[in-house]
């Protein structure tokens, strides 16, 4: 093949890529099933990336929605070599790293906060390797950061949980306490206490809204999941949602019902509808794809190189397709739940117009779809993020903490450093963050 002008190159990866992105709505699949192939480019350009799991690609959560991400743009860019390594403890990232080195790879990918130090230390080592850390915030000139957002959808699953909720009493399996997770759990609850508040000042619940939380202190450890699951269980919680990177918590909801004990659940991370047809309501789901898509395509076509990654911070979410609701990929709701929702209604607290919480959810689906809620700007190598007007938010004012306090005032919303860094839990939360 004759070798083809530079120029070119970049020019076809520039329109792949945005090809690529106007399509995601079709990258949904039910299980992994490979693009078709992208655009030849010359033979002399070969790009060898390879990615680092905390978990096994087998978890069925976490890992294995990296894992999907990572085979699809194996399968999209011919000229792209991948490789992996699962299972590795925090301790052992380092010598992973260096032996990644070693054989060629000249893009990481580091899918574990845990990981954090340990790539900015190999970045500043080997200054010709290209890093990509996921749900970090610490960057290098070649070490850029990057993380599908979900506390959208956690607010959504809230609001199904305050309609589903016979007792008012919501439960959460937590990994570990960690900004992302608190802000999660924190979305989740301002969702369910929406619903459930009117709920029980109508007399429909027998307490007012909580959400337990149970700490388990891993990202995958399906023991841990099933006893954290059973203590909230026996708590009085009905409805769980868990921080673990397996289908245990879906599973433990299962046992229950088929015994006669309906205890409601939602996916995370990946499809878990079949884990528990008769108790997955919905669910948070992910596209690594889209972010791994548009990461590899601006590596290869020169835009992202070694020298200008400090001010690269991809926080994507519903509005750019990185995220999705749904127990399954094009099922937002579990047909099952569509009565149960449609039966109670909500006053929305916007508008004051009275609507059922199926349409509710749909309602705040598309208006967190529409419209971005953080915007990054770039000025000097420095990233600042502005929170522009938003028709919704989850984190919006008044907000309060466990102790009464106002943290965020009636017209004003929390923005992206305020929920990356958050370390307190609003008032409806049972439970406290260990230090």
């Amino acid at each position: 093949m004759s070798k083809l002008p530079v120029g070119y190159l970049r020019w076809a990866l520039v329109i792949a890529l945005t090809a690529i992105i106007s399509c995601v709505g079709t990258w949904a699949v039910l299980t992994y099933t490979a693009p078709t192939p992208g655009p030849t480019t010359p033979t002399t350009i070969h790009l060898k990336a390879a990615w680092i799991y905390v978990g096994p690609i087998g978890d069925y959560g976490w890992t294995h929605a990296h894992d999907v991400g990572r085979r699809y743009v194996d399968a999209l860019y011919p000229w792209l070599e991948t490789y992996y390594v699962e299972s590795v403890k925090e301790a052992n990232c380092p010598g992973v790293i260096d032996q990644l080195v070693a054989q060629g790879y000249t893009v990481i990918f580091t899918t574990s906060f845990g990981f954090m130090d340990a790539t900015l230390d190999a970045a500043k080592k080997y200054p010709n390797v290209i890093f990509f850390h996921c749900s970090g915030y610490k960057r290098w000139d070649n070490m850029g950061t990057y993380f599908a957002e979900f506390y959208q959808l956690y607010y959504l699953n809230g609001l199904m949980a305050g309609a589903l909720t016979k007792t008012g009493k919501a439960g959460y399996v937590a990994a570990h306490p960690i900004p992302e997770v608190i802000r999660h759990i924190n979305a989740f609850a301002i969702g369910f206490a929406e619903v459930a508040e009117q709920r029980y000042a109508r007399g429909e619940l027998p307490n007012p809204p909580e959400v337990h939380v149970v700490w388990i202190y891993e990202w995958y450890n399906p023991a841990k999941a099933r006893e954290a699951a059973e203590s909230l269980i026996t708590k009085g919680c009905d409805v769980l949602a868990f921080t673990e990177d397996s289908p245990t918590v879906v599973t433990v909801c299962e046992e229950h019902y088929k015994r006669g004990e309906p205890i409601y659940t939602f996916a995370h991370y990946s499809p878990m509808y079949a884990y528990g047809p008769d108790v997955v309501v919905s669910g948070q789901l992910v596209h690594w794809e889209v972010i791994y898509a548009d990461i590899i395509a601006k590596i290869a076509s020169g835009v992202y190189t070694t020298e200008n990654l400090k001010a690269v911070d991809y926080w994507w979410m519903l509005h750019e397709g990185a995220v999705e609701l749904g127990c399954n990929y094009s099922m937002p709701i579990n047909p099952k739940f569509e009565a149960p929702l449609k039966s109670v209604t909500v006053v929305d607290k916007l508008t004051n117009e009275t609507m059922t919480v199926y349409d509710l959810v749909f309602l705040r689906l598309e208006q967190m779809k529409d419209e971005t809620p953080h915007v990054q700007v770039i000025s000097g190598g420095e990233i600042t993020w502005l929170t522009p007007n938003v028709t919704f938010d989850p984190f919006m004012g008044p907000l309060y903490d466990q102790d009464g306090n106002l943290r965020v005032p009636a017209g004003e919303r929390l923005g992206h450093d305020e929920l990356w860094t958050m370390m307190w839990f609003v008032k409806w939360v049972i439970g406290t963050i260990p230090t």
